[in-house]
């Protein structure tokens, strides 16, 4: 296989920080600072450089300025650098140093790679733009074929039809509100908002350096500006701030320049660091799983092999992440936050409308209620990505379980909430699935997983077998909303996100060959390549049923009838060979004690550790993310390697060991 580079980027809070007068080289005395004024000063240098980048930005955001950065050529005709603050400077422009400020170079090369970045990411934004301008139907909401193809010669290479969708409404809009079309990208769109962050990565050792002193610590040296308005050199000084490694980062990784920021009252370093892994093929796959985004669970997936005849075979055995609990939390939070919003915009109208503004009461109150907003807020972000994080590793220890080398997803941007109702948009909330098909691809390109997605029309409202259109109902073993039960009339009869899933496997497996990456770099399948699904089920050994019904059969005990034995006891009932009681109070795993499982993976020499906390059920695990609590809220198919589709040519492994 071919090796490649995975960068991945850690978040580190700074912890204890020293400010040194001198020079790493020749450090002098160091004195300790306190986090609030590391705050306070590392808040200088972010408000400086997003005060030089934005005034820079303003001034570039003209048509003339950026068809000078498209054309990739200086007044001179050369080829403009691919680091943005040098491609700035070769065109002359440099942010306005107000008088009196003294600002070294390495600041001013972070405030003209943020602006550079800001111009480049608007560049094809603008290209589509204009194109979509040139283009403009007759009716924006229903493009005839002659406009379609007419559209797609303007275009740039791989536009897909979301960017087309969500540009032209955008148009629609300037048009119906000023009665023209825009004249140019930039009366379209304002200038972005440069973000209050220092990137580090476009200065050199004179301004910042960064170095382990063992495996879980680092040091990161960076000049910090002592007062808000530096007016000499001597308002500079370094600063040595120690942050702690999180355990994803090894000791083996190289450590790049972090991007300095403040979150929360604290100063956050977002650490990059470079890893070398094995990169997995796009193609040549023969087993495959495909996740579908269900309704009522967060992913519902199908392992399928290409059968024969141009078919996919799919196992009858659904894989499932049900997060119902964790949905109606975050609902919850949702609402209490909706409600403090409402209480905290009455009380600034009301502060808006008195001269005298509000009683101290009041005024105490609202900043409670804006403090308690802050807080309900960061909860859901931390458990939306929980959540994502914790589906994410349970695909790819599905995948490893089940030997498949490539996982199929839905492609998110076709997705779009229908309606206005707030129930269905956060049923169908694209912040966690987002977050998840990042992790799914951070945590398959690490472990050698192809992730791919597909196009995601047609896949529920589809059927697999024949590809009619199906009839959706009310499960019938269930009273679950959203119609989740499939129904056509070639006889397949499936639960909904199960028969997405296969569809989404048999899309991949069928179309692998027409995999290629986006501008993004994330691989993708573009056409639509629909293949009949064949269900075989899985041949699992069974024991013999006994004829004697006088007696338990082995699969299910009868310790019922047991207990009811004179003299019986859970001692004697250990002592005779059956399952060993406990000696003391049983209590579930702590949410930072893993359990762990080896698998060998199928066809190679490499073995696959699962680390998770779990809880065994009848049929399912209960996964938790380590320390986030999710034993009660999350429940998932449990690991199992079972024979394949065509039954018997894979190896099957022990289940889980059950917990006392």
């Amino acid at each position: 296989m071919t090796t490649v580079t995975l960068t991945a980027t850690a978040t580190c809070t700074a912890g204890a920080a020293r400010v040194v007068s001198g020079t790493p080289e020749k450090p002098g005395l160091a004195q300790p600072v306190t986090r609030r004024l590391l705050v306070e000063r590392a808040g200088f240098l972010t408000a400086l450089v997003q005060r030089l980048a934005g005034g820079l930005l303003a001034t570039a955001w003209a048509e003339q300025h950026l068809d000078q950065l498209a054309s990739g050529v200086d007044a001179e005709g050369r080829r403009l650098p691919a680091k943005g603050w040098m491609a700035l400077r070769r065109l002359g422009w440099t942010p306005l140093i107000p008088a009196g400020l003294r600002v070294p170079d390495r600041v001013r090369r972070a405030a003209e790679e943020e602006t550079a970045r800001a111009l480049r990411l608007a560049l094809h934004r603008r290209a589509v733009t204009t194109a979509i301008i040139a283009t403009w139907p007759a009716d924006p909401r229903r493009r005839t074929t002659d406009d379609w193809v007419l559209l797609r010669r303007h275009l740039p290479a791989g536009t897909d039809n979301v960017t087309i969708r969500n540009r032209t409404r955008q148009i629609a809009s300037f048009a119906a509100r000023h009665g023209r079309l825009p004249d140019g990208f930039t009366e379209l769109e304002t200038p972005p908002t440069i973000p209050a962050q220092v990137l580090l990565a476009a200065a050199d050792r004179q301004l910042v350096r960064v170095g382990r002193l063992d495996e879980v610590r680092a040091r990161v040296w960076v000049q910090l500006p002592t007062v808000p308005a530096p007016a000499s050199y001597r308002d500079w000084a370094w600063h040595d701030i120690t942050v702690t490694l999180p355990p994803t980062v090894g000791p083996d990784t190289k450590l790049c320049t972090p991007t300095l920021r403040l979150r929360d009252g604290k100063v956050r370093l977002d650490l990059p660091f470079d890893t070398t892994v094995e990169a997995a093929p796009l193609a040549g796959h023969r087993r495959a799983i495909g996740a579908d985004w269900g309704y009522n669970t967060l992913l519902t997936a199908v392992v399928a092999e290409p059968g024969p005849d141009d078919t996919v075979v799919c196992s009858g055995r659904a894989l499932r992440f049900d997060a119902a609990g964790v949905s109606r939390k975050l609902d919850r939070l949702r609402a209490h936050r909706e409600t403090l919003k409402t209480k905290v915009t009455h009380l600034e109208r009301l502060a808006a409308g008195r001269h005298s503004g509000l009683d101290p009461a009041s005024t105490a109150k609202l900043d409670l209620l804006r403090e308690e907003h802050q807080r309900v807020c960061a909860r859901i972000r931390n458990l939306g990505r929980a959540l994502a994080w914790s589906a994410a590793r349970w695909l790819i220890d599905q995948a490893h379980a089940a030997g498949a080398t490539v996982v199929y997803l839905e492609d998110l941007t076709c997705m779009e909430a229908p309606g206005s109702s707030k129930a269905w948009n956060r049923r169908l909330s694209n912040a966690t699935r987002g977050v998840l098909a990042d992790a799914v691809r951070h945590l398959g390109m690490r472990e050698q997983v192809a992730v791919v997605t597909v196009p995601a029309r047609g896949t529920s409202s589809g059927c697999p077998r024949c590809g009619n259109k199906l009839r959706h109902i009310q499960a019938p073993d269930n009273h679950k909303p959203a119609n989740p039960w499939a129904l056509c009339g070639c006889g397949h009869s499936a639960d909904r996100d199960y028969s997405a899933a296969q569809r989404i496997a048999a899309r991949g497996l069928a179309g692998q060959h027409r995999t290629t990456r986006n501008r993004a770099g994330q691989a993708t399948v573009r056409d639509t390549v629909d293949a009949p699904v064949r269900r075989t089920k899985t041949t699992t050994p069974r024991p013999a049923a006994s004829r004697d019904k006088h007696r338990p059969t082995p699969s299910r005990p009868r310790r019922r009838e047991a207990s009811r034995v004179p003299g019986f006891s859970p001692a004697a009932l250990a002592t005779a060979g059956s399952r060993p009681a406990p000696t003391k109070a049983v209590q579930r795993p702590a949410g930072r004690t893993p359990q762990n499982l080896t698998v060998q993976v199928p066809g190679t020499t490499r073995s696959h550790t699962f680390s998770s906390n779990h809880t065994r059920t009848r049929h399912r695990v209960r996964w938790a993310v380590l320390g986030r609590g999710f034993h009660h809220h999350v429940n998932s198919t449990p690991l199992q390697q079972r024979a394949g589709p065509h039954g018997g040519e894979t190896p099957g492994t022990p289940r889980i060991a059950q917990e006392n």
